[in-house]
């Protein structure tokens, strides 16, 4: 007979005595199962113990996580959250040096344990280590130079911890004075200091811009671009992207209400946020991180890729408010500018230029009409005047060459800027929050000041191209637009380093070369609709389907490395899923870093049998995004969450690293419960099949005999004399 479900056998260790095999049963309570343990060992006072995982985690087991126990796990008996926070919190205020920093380092590692913070945090334990860190740290720095290592250790361990407590949500970030802010500042501020404890501070001044606006403006107050440079220069990548994730915390959080903006502030306070560009600019920060970050001999790792991607998104979300702002049609110095340009210098032919130019728009009475549309608003006019004015002989070249030619093949200069404005906005994607997991940055936009208008600058010389390679009319504008479009995203997709690269990349992708990529594409995705053909398609369909549900569930037992996301991003925990091979039981369980390779099923602690699973939902409906917060409303985390839900109230919650592990693990879900597969690489995957397919059944075998088994290998020749030596 199978045991009883509510049975699960285990083992217990104690320290100095052999590991016990008992059977712990769920219905009793934890207290009652912690006591016969005690009683086992005589150990008294069982109010004073607790039984804990004795893996890596040493979680503690407490009544709303112990129906994760499974067959076979190992425990440990052990003193209680409460007595251990009791001893900590009193070692932790030791006389003794040595003392103190034992008691930090062991309250660094069990803070990772949500069980034992609520105990912490319950004796006033965060306020202990506000105080330490504010006023308490302050006696050891007299003694710092004669025990420096050990006072960068005593500080490094009490900041860990704090951010450990922290990091379970438990208590607001609101109550922190501004003494300790300064303090925490402060670390960051000097020139020389532990490794440790700024990579801790840095990540303590973020999570506060993060979570408090309040607390945004005091750290404001106290950090300056100048200040964080420094971090940026060296060689420890890891410092460096916790200095960018501070200055992207800063971008994110800044106000929108214009401020005066004073070029010798002290703090970033004190500037608006379409000022903050011109800060970054003033201080080098883009060349700075171009060549300390990006062109490092170092390669990128993922989360400094994800700051970089942030920081591109944020500088060009500064454009948002000119896309979004009507020109007044009675206001035209912008157009009065355009028209003026090099009208002196270069006589009457470029002032006729400059006319046309003007009038190459669609409302020919008041020009200053089409900037009212928005997006892309004043930024399209912004981008010619730029392009006007820093790249004069190329728009006079495009001005002339236009109107030389007949009146029906003109490019009207004027409505092709604000289309490719507006094209270029939705490229980038400006005005969208940045994604949490994306990490696609682009290089070559960190190598001018001016990146988006130097963008703006070669792709409009890119259209003029275009239009005359296709002899376009104006009724062929919305097709040369899609042309366009596609050769910048195909441009982009090669990840240029320099704007001269991507500039070299669309010369090779003329209006022939486009044809001919599209004539490719379409030669492999074509389709045949004659009625035989549909039948066999109808034929074929059904193996394919099943040979793409066996390569989900062959991904799924492979397993996945998932993130454990949380408002500190570079502190996330991760976890491993996998389906066992008979894809009966789904194996999971905690990890302290991501894996190289595969995770064995005897290293996942957890289980969770097939059978028992309920449900799949995704996006808002997964218990884990129905929570508060700015993460938790991120477009893009929703579309990558998603839950399992089994027996009355209990669910297991995923968020995938990117859309591919999403559709593959939703659809073997869907698969294991027999429901149908619906994601969107699904139906990729059944027209690239199908289409392999039928194309093979299709191939022109007439009055060709394919044998049932495989000719024979010819034996080998006597001599290789035949051979013929190139050299």
């Amino acid at each position: 007979m199978p045991p009883p479900a509510d049975i699960v056998k285990v083992a217990i260790e104690w320290p100095g005595a052999f590991p016990k095999l008992m059977e712990i049963d769920q219905k009793k309570p934890l207290s009652a199962i912690i006591k016969e343990v005690c009683e086992g060992w005589s150990v008294p006072n069982h109010d004073n113990y607790a039984l804990q995982n004795a893996d890596a985690t040493n979680f503690y087991i407490t009544e709303k996580n112990r129906n994760d126990i499974k067959n076979g796990s190992i425990l440990r008996l052990t003193k209680s959250p409460a007595s251990t926070a009791q001893e900590l919190h009193e070692r932790i205020q030791s006389s003794s040096m040595d003392a103190k920093l034992e008691a930090l380092k062991d309250l660094a590692t069990s803070s990772r344990d949500i069980t034992f913070a609520q105990e912490f945090i319950n004796l006033d334990g965060i306020t202990l280590l506000t105080q330490m860190v504010e006023s308490g740290t302050e006696r050891y720095q007299k003694l710092q130079k004669i025990m420096k290592p050990c006072f960068g250790d005593l500080l490094s361990f009490t900041l860990t911890a704090f951010v450990e407590l922290m990091d379970h949500g438990i208590i607001s970030w609101d109550t922190f004075s501004v003494a300790f802010i300064k303090k925490i500042a402060s670390y960051v501020n000097k020139s020389a200091m532990d490794t440790a404890v700024l990579q801790r501070s840095l990540a303590i001044l973020e999570s506060m811009v993060l979570n408090s606006q309040d607390l945004y403006q005091k750290v404001a107050q106290e950090i300056t671009i100048g200040q964080l440079i420094p971090h940026l220069q060296g060689s420890d990548q890891d410092i460096q992207t916790y200095t960018i994730a501070v200055i992207n915390a800063l971008f994110l959080k800044a106000p929108e209400e214009k401020r005066q903006f004073d070029e010798n502030s002290a703090s970033i306070l004190d500037c608006p946020l379409t000022e903050m560009a011109h800060i970054l600019a003033q201080k080098q920060l883009r060349s700075i991180i171009l060549t300390n970050v990006i062109r490092s001999p170092k390669p990128i790792n993922e989360e400094m890729a994800h700051q970089l991607y942030v920081l591109q998104v944020l500088t060009f979300n500064l454009l948002e408010d000119r896309m979004m702002t009507k020109m007044d049609p009675q206001d035209q110095p912008s157009l009065i500018e355009i028209r003026r340009i090099k009208v002196q210098a270069e006589g009457s032919l470029c002032a006729f230029a400059a006319v046309y130019c003007t009038f190459s728009l669609q409302n020919h009475v008041n020009p200053a009409v089409d900037f009212t549309q928005i997006p892309p608003g004043m930024l399209a006019l912004d981008n010619m005047l730029y392009f006007a004015r820093h790249h004069q002989d190329a728009y006079i070249r495009i001005v002339l060459e236009n109107s030389s030619r007949e009146d029906k093949h003109e490019c009207p200069f004027g409505r092709s800027s604000i289309e490719l404005t507006k094209m270029l906005c939705e490229i980038l994607k400006v005005g969208e929050l940045p994604s949490e997991n994306c990490h696609e940055f682009h290089p070559m936009f960190f190598t001018h000041d001016r990146a988006f208008e130097e963008f703006f600058c070669i792709c409009i010389q890119l259209l003029n191209k275009t239009w005359k390679e296709m002899r376009a009319t104006s009724e062929d504008f919305n097709k040369v637009m899609q042309v366009v479009r596609e050769q910048i995203m195909r441009a982009l997709t090669a990840k240029p380093n320099s704007l001269d690269q991507f500039k070299s990349r669309l010369q090779n992708l003329s209006y022939t070369e486009i044809l001919k990529l599209r004539q490719s594409e379409r030669m492999n995705q074509e389709d045949f609709q004659s009625r035989p053909i549909l039948e066999l398609r109808e034929k074929i369909q059904p193996e394919i389907m099943e040979l793409i549900k066996q390569q989900r569930l062959n991904r799924l037992c492979e397993g996945t490395c998932f993130r454990k996301i949380s408002s500190r991003r570079r502190q996330d925990k991760f976890w491993y899923c996998r389906l066992s091979p008979n894809h009966k039981v789904l194996h999971y369980g905690d990890l302290e870093e991501s894996p190289q390779g595969e995770v064995p099923h005897d290293s996942l602690q957890d289980k969770l049998p097939v059978a028992d699973i309920k449900a799949v939902v995704t996006g808002k409906d997964c218990p884990h995004m129905k929570e508060k917060g700015a993460l938790k409303q991120n477009k893009e985390v929703l579309e990558l969450a998603f839950s399992v839900l089994y027996e009355s109230d209990e669910y297991l919650n995923f968020i995938a690293p990117d859309k591919h592990e999403y559709c593959v693990w939703t659809d073997g879900l869907n698969a294991l419960l027999g429901k149908e597969m619906t994601s969107e690489f699904t139906k990729s995957d059944m027209d690239t099949l199908l289409s392999m397919e039928m194309k093979l059944r299709l191939l022109d075998l007439e009055n060709i005999q394919i044998p049932e088994a495989p000719p024979p290998i010819p034996k080998e020749p006597s001599n290789y004399d035949f051979v013929y030596d190139c050299n």
